[in-house]
């Protein structure tokens, strides 16, 4: 399904710095940098790298991650900065004649503060460094998306600093806005502009994809296509999500984590599994039931 996306977007909210920098978990995270070659293997294009992490091994982390990517000049990366040239470097991604402008932020790195004169390290969101961006990338691409790391960890609704950025970020001339960090899956909006008729999606918390947390609601995430079409513009023409879950050892009894989509026959979901599959659809479907606006779940 990855692979066969045009432009498949992912949140990677560790560090890459591998076992040189010693691999390290909670609180301060440092992933093997196999997991960035799997995310390559599995066909994603776009890799958003800032988050409340960032910092966890410091400037070295940074570098080592950059380094990695460095490898595969294919894939695009946001959000982190070896130098203050990277910072202010354009991202684009380019795919059947439709350029994108991408841009990632988080709200901040845990108190773990940046090194004097070395603010570029990570892309850290204010209004004022959101504007320059935006409008550095206008002119010069087809549509402009945002990753937004944002939100208050666990909570179902996005707060209001969220609801302000992302309208605000529309204004400015955004197209697409997609958030993480909250670990539970928000609600989805595809907002359609009064004047031009034009149609905005914003993805507040995409949840948890892959990871191993336990705890209600965060067990799982989303899968979000948008489907663009180009021709004097272009424009949203569709746009639908999945609810993907993540099966943890103790319950699949496999050694890895195993990601299932909800709608997978019952027969193959593994038994210990199934109640907690089960909790989260419901929880999730509840939620956007209510909340979601102008997006429908695809099987």
């Amino acid at each position: 399904y990855v692979q066969a996306a045009d432009v498949a977007y992912i949140n990677q909210e560790t560090i890459l710095g591998g076992t040189e920098l010693g691999l390290s978990h909670y609180p301060m995270f440092n992933s093997p940098q196999e997991i960035g070659t799997a995310l390559v293997n599995t066909g994603f294009d776009w890799i958003a790298s800032s988050s409340n992490h960032s910092m966890d091994k410091f400037e070295e982390g940074i570098i080592s991650s950059e380094n990695f990517w460095e490898q595969y000049p294919e894939i695009v990366t946001t959000g982190l900065n070896r130098t203050e040239e990277e910072r202010y470097q354009d991202k684009f991604i380019e795919r059947n004649g439709v350029k994108f402008g991408v841009l990632g932020y988080t709200y901040g790195t845990n108190g773990i503060p940046l090194p004097e004169g070395k603010d570029y390290l990570v892309n850290i969101y204010s209004e004022e460094r959101l504007r320059e961006d935006v409008e550095a990338l206008q002119g010069k691409c087809d549509a402009i998306l945002v990753s937004m790391h944002w939100g208050i960890e666990y909570q179902s609704l996005p707060d209001k600093e969220q609801k302000f950025l992302a309208g605000w970020l529309l204004q400015k001339g955004v197209d697409h806005v997609i958030g993480s960090h909250p670990h539970v899956v928000q609600p989805i909006e595809v907002r359609t502009d009064s004047l031009t008729n034009d149609k905005h999606l914003v993805v507040y918390s995409l949840g948890n994809y892959i990871s191993n947390m336990s705890a209600r609601r965060t067990d799982g995430g989303l899968m979000v296509k948008m489907e663009l079409v180009k021709d004097s513009t272009v424009r949203l023409n569709n746009c639908e999500y999945s609810l993907v879950w993540t099966a943890r050892p103790v319950q699949s009894e496999k050694k890895n984590h195993q990601l299932l989509p909800v709608n997978l026959p019952i027969e193959l979901v593994p038994l210990k599994a199934r109640n907690s599959l089960k909790i989260f659809t419901n929880d999730a479907r509840t939620l956007f039931s209510k909340h979601n606006r102008g997006i429908k779940e695809y099987t």
